[in-house]
């Protein structure tokens, strides 16, 4: 195990470094480079151009350089926290991110732990009822989730949080919260809002997992060796829990590393629907106004937590299943 550790810990590696270059390749595309930018948003201002600060911040990023000294110098201020300026916001994107980063995560992590929570249940009692009415009721459930589009829930979830509640179930906090600094009120209140997301975002992967869950489930229990333990007179609720659900939970666990990337780049019609203070729309509205710096940043530090999620689910694969780790010797 810990040899398989190893050897996927030295592939993310070269994977970073690639994502790295990927990321200053994307940030390179528009004409012209940071300077142009700033010169003409001062034109457009009105406003006067300072030379030496122009000449500084030339030295700053290496614009005067060959391509390679300006990855390096970009490369080597993100390993100290500095991700560059940001045109549009004219702030750093070190506390952009900050602002937003911590809170798509939270989501992440929280809409991953609830489609867990239902898919894992329903999809068992799906596999081990077939044919059941609780198992036609979660299949036509489950086709709902798939085929409504999220952004439909989402406005439907805020009709009636509006008309029936008289809530507001846009943002992620209260408008009294939105600009004070963290305490127990603003998580209460963050708490309050969170479900209303993670209901929207988790709806479609719920009931995929669930579909995914039972067919592989549902395949693992007609296997030569699981008729071989029932004839044995091996408990019937055992023997599923030891070997065939062991096997079908691969799913669940290699969906570890999809979470954040699915939430930054699929839900960001949600997020904006919701008025969500995610990395979604600030991508999005980065890579509208050619905001270069920070979408780069944006998409390199996504495909990097996109890279230690697939580590956290291949290592929780191969404990889950030892044939993946076998199969590596």
């Amino acid at each position: 195990m810990l040899t398989y550790m190893g050897r996927r810990i030295l592939l993310m590696i070269p994977t970073v470094f690639a994502i790295s270059v990927v990321a200053f390749i994307i940030i390179q595309l528009p004409p012209g480079d940071y300077l142009t930018t700033i010169v003409s948003q001062l034109q457009s201002q009105g406003d006067q151009i300072d030379k030496a600060q122009l000449a500084a911040l030339s030295a700053r990023y290496g614009l005067d350089q060959p391509v390679y000294v300006q990855y390096l110098k970009w490369i080597g201020g993100i390993l100290h926290g500095d991700f560059g300026m940001s045109f549009a916001w004219n702030k750093p994107v070190s506390a952009l991110l900050g602002d937003t980063l911590g809170l798509t995560i939270v989501l992440a992590i929280t809409t991953l732990l609830f489609t867990w929570a239902v898919a894992f249940p329903i999809g068992v009692y799906s596999a081990v009822r077939q044919y059941s009415v609780g198992d036609y009721v979660a299949t036509t459930l489950g086709f709902l989730g798939l085929a409504v589009p999220n952004f439909l829930i989402a406005l439907v979830l805020m009709w009636v949080g509006l008309n029936y509640f008289g809530l507001s179930v846009g943002g992620l906090n209260s408008q009294d919260y939105v600009d004070s600094a963290w305490n127990l009120g603003k998580v209460i209140d963050l708490l309050a809002h969170l479900w209303v997301p993670v209901v929207v975002i988790g709806t479609a992967g719920t009931a995929g997992l669930v579909r995914v869950l039972r067919a592989n489930l549902l395949d693992e229990l007609h296997k030569p060796y699981v008729v071989a333990a029932r004839a044995r007179g091996m408990p019937e609720r055992r023997l599923t829990v030891k070997y065939p659900l062991r096997v079908a939970l691969n799913p669940f666990v290699s969906t570890i590393g999809w979470v954040l990337p699915g939430l930054v780049s699929g839900e960001v019609i949600v997020a904006q629907v919701l008025s969500l203070p995610t990395t979604g729309p600030l991508l999005l509205n980065a890579l509208k106004s050619q905001d270069m710096y920070l979408a780069g940043s944006v998409i390199l530090i996504v495909s990097v937590l996109t890279v230690i999620g697939t580590l956290i689910s291949d290592i929780a694969l191969a404990w889950l299943d030892p044939r993946v780790r076998l199969s590596h010797r």
